[in-house]
């Protein structure tokens, strides 16, 4: 693939798409006391095509039976990714109520342009043990980060990913963008933010290198192998005690997919989650994967395809590839970003240097 990094390599190198959050979180907080939790929402002014492949066998999400390729709905206005488990999904209300009095949604009736539908679709995260099982997002959650949504936003210990963790060690949100250089996506822009709170573990047990460095090579990233005093304590740390974990995310493109290609691009793009997460999407794990794609950029034309095949099956192919980089590069960049809450050691913490 070639391909460099957007400019911000980060999720909202695709133009159109904004980033906001909102936590609680106290610096003295426990696993089980006080507060470590949030909301992030993705919000895509005028709104996107939009897509959802769910892997992990244990889910927590909301609208996304609308994003089926098959029903009517092709667009989504905003993307929330939460923690707080089931209880999180209330965090899509204050989303709705954000986006309704600015006017965004699908408009419903043409004398009066306040009455709209905001779609907005959702996953959230296990979180409940770290800090308080009874704090967790609300509406308020979601309006605020909604709010807050700019082109420039945090990553590691913020939003969703506050009380993340990451098998035995702290998770977080990271995010990644490639632009592509050559071939039929020529020019196009691929990113992903991913929300990393999986059962499995991510990092190699014999090195202390990352899983998802495998695809790149822990040079790209900076790292090196731990000494065997850091993997001694590494090693030794206790596994994860909860059976409900789950990695999210939204991988977007500028573009111009329909409903097909965008769920293809979904699809796709949990091929990074399992480069950088082992195991993935198991039984434990809710694994979701939204996927936008804004139609900013201009397609060049293709080449003659059989007639069987799809008008940007080219385009489409190199887009689902640089997917899957942005995801495992974006999973990687949660745990590097991550600092340590709760007594839960941040992988910097554990490999410092």
């Amino acid at each position: 693939m070639n391909a460099v990094a957007g400019a911000r390599n980060s999720l909202t190198d695709v133009a159109g798409v904004l980033v906001g959050h909102h936590h609680v979180l106290d610096e003295d907080a426990t696993v089980g006391s006080g507060a470590a939790t949030g909301s992030t929402v993705i919000r895509v002014p005028g709104g996107a095509v939009a897509a959802v492949d769910v892997r992990g066998g244990g889910p927590g999400t909301r609208e996304t039976d609308v994003l089926d390729p098959v029903n009517t709905v092709r667009r989504a206005d905003a993307v929330l990714l939460t923690g707080g488990s089931a209880y999180g999904l209330a965090a899509a209300d204050g989303v709705m109520r954000w986006l309704e009095e600015n006017g965004a949604g699908i408009p419903m009736d043409p004398t009066d342009p306040s009455r709209v539908v905001p779609i907005v679709p959702g996953a959230v995260i296990f979180d409940l043990p770290v800090g308080d099982w009874n704090i967790r997002p609300t509406a308020e959650f979601g309006y605020r980060a909604a709010a807050d949504a700019a082109v420039e936003f945090e990553r590691g210990t913020v939003g969703a990913g506050v009380g993340a963790r990451a098998g035995a060690i702290k998770g977080g949100i990271g995010s990644a963008s490639v632009v592509l250089s050559d071939g039929a996506a020529a020019g196009m822009t691929v990113a992903a933010l991913m929300v990393a709170n999986p059962v499995g573990s991510v990092f190699d047990p014999r090195t202390g290198l990352l899983w998802g460095a495998g695809t790149d090579g822990p040079d790209h990233f900076g790292l090196g192998p731990a000494t065997p005093e850091q993997l001694a304590v590494a090693n030794a740390l206790p596994v994860k005690g909860t059976v409900l974990n789950t990695t999210i995310g939204v991988v977007a493109t500028d573009a111009p997919l329909d409903t097909v290609g965008a769920r293809r691009l979904a699809t796709t793009a949990h091929d990074g989650l399992a480069r950088a997460i082992r195991p993935a999407h198991s039984p434990l794990d809710g694994d979701t994967i939204f996927a936008l794609a804004t139609g900013t950029a201009t397609a060049p034309e293709p080449p003659p395809l059989p007639p069987a095949f799809p008008n940007d099956l080219l385009v489409l192919d190199q887009l689902c590839t640089a997917a899957a980089v942005c995801v495992e590069r974006a999973i990687v960049d949660a745990i590097l970003s991550a600092r340590s809450i709760a007594g839960i050691p941040s992988y910097g913490e554990l490999f410092p240097g």
